[in-house]
Order: structure tokens, then sequence, then C-alpha cells
């Protein structure tokens, strides 16, 4: 038997650091959305009990240090799974890049072993599981626009963001989220109005949404990567409605509601990076 999932690409519509926990993580408010970027996992049960996991990624490690090979490892252990599976990831979102890449792949492979094996598990039991493996596999496992709490694993879906256009674009650097927060000084960093972007999608107010997106992380990312603030000036001057980076970045997005202005963001800034992608916000 196969199982096939898609892992879709997500969005920070806004994304707030509160506080620093005592368990070392920070304390986030977040607004996510999913994008129709999308890897793709094939999930195959094997009669020998081990774990192989393949990708189309040469430098991906494919051994206990990669995401999905962790999730296979906590569920079977979980419930007990005495046979092995082979899970073939099919990368197209780009890796270390504030899109959430990682945490999806780690969402599909639960999601397809839970399938494959006919376990029953909830999602909110899938959730617990993929806590332990990164902070954003648990909305990854809802996958629709969410507010996000805690450090990740408090869900909440909301009503899906109004529709529009996203342009994509990752610089030719990556960007490790834990390098990241220990910069951050909450009572420096920018606070976006996570309420305020709450309500705007709750009335599918495309204007109030974009007038209150924001990123606490973008200037400690920009102030390493200049070229990141280049990316959302050319985004501006093409016609983007809202420009804004992603998670930690270093990727970049571009909203439109006309697909006339996407094409052209997404032609202007083809030339200046290579990873440039439009594609629709999931609904």
């Amino acid at each position: 038997m196969e199982i096939i999932e898609k892992a879709p690409a997500k969005i920070n519509l806004g994304l707030d650091v509160l506080y620093k926990r005592p368990d070392g993580y920070h304390e986030l408010e977040m607004v996510m959305a999913s994008v129709d970027l999308a890897d793709r996992l094939t999930i195959e049960e094997l009669p020998e009990d081990r774990i192989i996991i393949e990708t189309n990624k040469a430098f991906l490690p494919v051994d206990r240090r990669n995401n999905v090979y962790q999730a296979a490892q906590l569920l079977k252990e979980r419930c007990n799974i005495q046979k092995g599976v082979k899970i073939a990831i099919q990368k197209q979102i780009p890796v270390a890049a504030g899109l959430g890449g990682g945490s999806s792949d780690t969402a599909a492979a639960l999601r397809g072993m839970n399938r494959l094996w006919n376990l029953g598990l909830s999602n909110d039991t899938l959730v617990e599981i993929g806590v332990k493996i990164g902070t954003d596999v648990p909305y990854c496992l809802y996958g629709t626009t969410s507010f996000v709490g805690g450090k990740g694993e408090i869900v909440a879906p909301i009503k899906p963001m109004p529709p529009c256009w996203v342009v994509l674009v990752k610089p030719r650097i990556s960007v490790s989220t834990r390098t990241v927060f220990p910069k951050v000084d909450v009572t420096k960093i920018h606070h976006p109005n996570i309420a305020a972007l709450r309500t705007a999608i709750a009335a599918g107010d495309y204007q109030q949404m974009i007038a209150n997106m924001g990123n606490s992380l973008e200037d400690i990312t920009i102030e390493r990567h200049p070229v990141i603030q280049q990316i959302k000036d050319r985004m501006m001057k093409y016609g983007a409605d809202v420009a804004l980076m992603s998670g930690s970045g270093p990727t970049c997005f571009a909203l439109c509601q006309k697909h006339s202005r996407a094409q052209r963001i997404y032609n202007a800034l083809k030339g200046f990076c290579d990873e440039v992608y439009l594609v629709r916000t999931l609904r």
C-alpha cells in the first residue's frame, strides 16, 4: 500500500514575540496561512522493522537528524508498530527559508502513517507527537489559516484569509531560526497588532488585514541580511499590496489581489533571485 501526502508551505501574516518563557522558548502570537507550494511525500510499509528516508535533495540528512525520520520513530514507539516504513520526500519548498517546509513534511508524514496503519489517532494526538520535533509542526497538521500561540503548540483555526495571489522570493542565503531568537529584545522589537489582524481576517477585510500584518523578527534578520529589505522594496515598487518576511526568514512574500500585479512582481524578481514562486493561498 502506498500513501501520498502533500506538505504545503506556510507564511506568517503576523508574528509577535511576547516574552521568553522559563523553558527557554519564546511566547509567540502568530497568524499563519498555507499556500499551494508543496512538497510531496510517498509513504510505504516495509516488512522489516526499519525506517528509510529518501529525498531529491542530496544535502538533506536521511538519518535521525531528519525530522521525518524522528516522526516515524516516535509514532512507531507510541503505537508499538513492528513494521517498517519508507518515506520518499519530493522537495519543492526551499530549505531553511521561513516557509515551514521541514515542519510541513513532518506533519504530512504523521498524517500519512496514521492512514497507512489505520491508527485512528486524533489530530490532537498527532500535535502532541509533532511538537516534540518542531514548534511549527502543530500548525502544519491543521494547514488552514490559524491563530498560533504558546511556543507553537496552541493552534486555533480561524476563517480563511481573503483569497489573493502570493509571490514568494528566497534569496541565496539560509537562516536558522535558532540563530535569530537569541537576538530578540522584546522591549525593542516591533509588535504587530495580532488581535486587529485576526479581526480583519474574520471580517474578510483584505485592506485591514494587510494594514495589520507584521513580523517581530524582521528587523533582526534584515540587519544581518540587508538583501531581505531590498527584496521587500522591489516588491512594493512593482505593485505589491504588502511585502513581508515569513518566519525568521529569509523568504519574503508579496500579496496581491490582482494576478497582473503578482505576475509583474514575479517577473521583476525572477532576475534578482533564483527561487521565485507565484502561488495562491489555500482555503
